[in-house]
């Protein structure tokens, strides 16, 4: 792998799942990393020790993303720092599990604050990220981590892969306008192994639909927070010339077109 000796980057939603496998791979390439939490704080710091065990620095930044003043300080607080910022992984997510025939499960207030982090979140802190890496001589590269949700209207609610499409549209715009300096992707990952997801659906469900899951993938496995960093760190890393992209993470499972989180 690429060496990113004293590169920075900023993992929102870092604390836990594929935000922390991000932050820790990056930390061990050499990359200091802000490591993102909006309550989870202890875990954040857990992480971060684990980054600097890796032989990296890392800074804990407690901030709400669907705050923009919150955006600013995180950024602030990463340039102060260290004086660059190369990379931004806009992880940072919420949803509510509800079953996409139950449509009065949703209300307007579930999807303003699940558009506020999932959307709304990711294009304040790149705002917030674009002034310095603009400034840079080597730009900055941003990867948005959306779901396959926002390419075959599945997941844990329909607010979910609505605000998750929307990120995708988003990424692209972005990814137009902030060129040359500026690289925008986005990762799509399928279901991904772990404790947001048993603990939205409960362990048995989840059981089941992760064995559904594994099961009908042509490659016969999900995603885990740790494949899903290796796919950010190909957009942070690999060719130079893509930008405005979406890389879909599921083992195939997309392939199939069966529903994912229906009953």
């Amino acid at each position: 792998m690429k060496d990113l000796k004293d590169h920075v980057a900023i993992i929102t939603g870092s604390s836990s799942g594929v935000g922390a496998a991000t932050a820790r791979l990056l930390a061990s390439l050499g990359c200091n990393v802000v490591v993102n939490y909006s309550t989870k704080k202890e875990a954040a710091e857990a992480v971060a020790e684990e980054c600097r065990k890796l032989g990296a620095d890392a800074l804990v930044s407690g901030a709400n993303v669907a705050r923009d003043d919150d955006c600013h300080e995180v950024v602030r607080q990463a340039c102060d720092r260290w004086g660059r910022l190369d990379i931004l992984v806009n992880n940072a997510g919420t949803t509510k599990f509800v079953d996409h025939s139950k449509l009065e499960g949703l209300s307007a207030e579930d999807f303003q604050r699940i558009y506020a982090v999932n959307v709304i979140g990711a294009y304040q802190m790149t705002r917030a990220a674009n002034e310095i890496m603009q400034q840079q001589e080597a730009g900055g590269c941003i990867v948005n981590v959306a779901s396959t949700a926002a390419v075959n209207g599945i997941g844990s609610c329909i607010a979910y892969a609505a605000s998750k499409g929307a990120m995708v549209t988003m990424s692209m715009s972005l990814a137009r306008v902030l060129g040359p300096k500026v690289r925008v992707n986005t990762i799509c990952p399928g279901f991904i192994e772990g404790d947001w997801l048993r603990n939205g659906m409960g362990d048995e469900r989840y059981q089941t639909v992760m064995q559904s899951n594994r099961d009908n993938a042509p490659l016969g496995f999900n995603a885990t927070p740790e494949t899903v960093a290796e796919a950010i760190y190909h957009f942070i890393v690999g060719p130079q010339a893509v930008t405005g992209e979406t890389l879909i993470v599921d083992g195939g499972r997309h392939l199939n077109h069966v529903p994912l989180m229906r009953r």
